[in-house]
């Protein structure tokens, strides 16, 4: 069984003493891929050095809605542009997208936002979104987008809201991924989004070190490993197989990020020993 953990945050202080012991638990765990999210363009070099480490690391750049208060600034889009272009191991846009269960600063929020989906649409990446107390305005944007400029394919990422916002999003061609919040006791619009997301739309994430899942709840650090219960409550969920669940999601993330899933690269160095004799 393969797993692929879309959405993680490994580059934060608190993983530096053990990371090493973190990757043998991912690993043993079968996550075969990670897609490392970028709360801010600052942050590149470290994501970089950790993909340089971790070969099954692929990672995303852009800002954070809750950081552009701070930090954004028009020329912000030529740096993120560039950066993503500086790597082939960048996968998508992001994280972007609203926050206004948090800040109020709606104008910059969706400057910003519209500026990273213009990078999306220019690279035919896709985007990471974050959406917290927001979606009806993001929907509404992103049709907006849509129209004006074009269509970008992503992610809900960290997906909270209910059946009909999920349904929006889906409309717009989305894919969905559920955390930790997913096994909550009190979760259950959450819960009733994960039963109603299409197999090839669905995505498994922890957003690690945040939201740690039932059973490791308590943990004050989340980690990769621990997208097994995620992807375990959306089986029991929608019940079926965990291994249905993984190789769908798998899957998935490999289409939208454009992975390659292991076996696939072994195959390709397979065939290409045997066309050399």
């Amino acid at each position: 069984m393969q797993l692929i953990d879309t959405h993680v945050h490994i580059n934060f202080d608190l993983f530096e003493p053990d990371l090493d012991a973190v990757a043998a638990r991912w690993r043993e765990a079968g996550v075969v891929r990670l897609v490392h999210s970028c709360v801010e363009p600052s942050e590149f070099p470290a994501i970089r050095s950790i993909a340089d480490r971790y070969p099954e690391v692929a990672f995303a750049v852009g800002l954070h809605p809750l950081d552009v208060a701070e930090l954004w600034h028009p020329a912000r889009e030529a740096e993120i542009l560039a950066l993503a272009q500086s790597d082939d191991r960048v996968v998508a846009i992001g994280e972007t997208g609203l926050d206004f269960f948090k800040a109020d600063n709606v104008d910059q929020q969706l400057e910003s936002l519209e500026a990273q989906l213009r990078i999306a649409h220019q690279l035919n990446l896709p985007v990471i979104l974050h959406c917290r107390d927001a979606a009806s305005v993001l929907a509404e944007f992103l049709q907006g987008f849509w129209q004006r400029i074009g269509a970008v394919q992503g992610v809900m990422h960290c997906w909270g809201g209910s059946p009909e916002e999920t349904q929006w999003f889906l409309d717009l061609g989305f894919y969905i991924s559920f955390s930790g919040t997913v096994t909550f006791k009190k979760a259950e619009p959450i819960q009733a989004s994960a039963k109603i997301v299409p197999l090839d739309r669905l995505l498994v994430e922890t957003d690690c070190p945040f939201l740690a899942p039932v059973p490791k709840r308590g943990e004050k650090r989340n980690e990769p490993a621990y997208v097994q219960y995620v992807a375990q409550q959306v089986a029991q969920l929608r019940q079926v197989s965990l291994a249905e669940i993984a190789d769908h999601t798998t899957a998935n993330a490999c289409r939208l990020f454009r992975l390659t899933r292991p076996e696939a690269a072994r195959t390709i160095v397979s065939n290409l020993a045997t066309s050399s004799v």
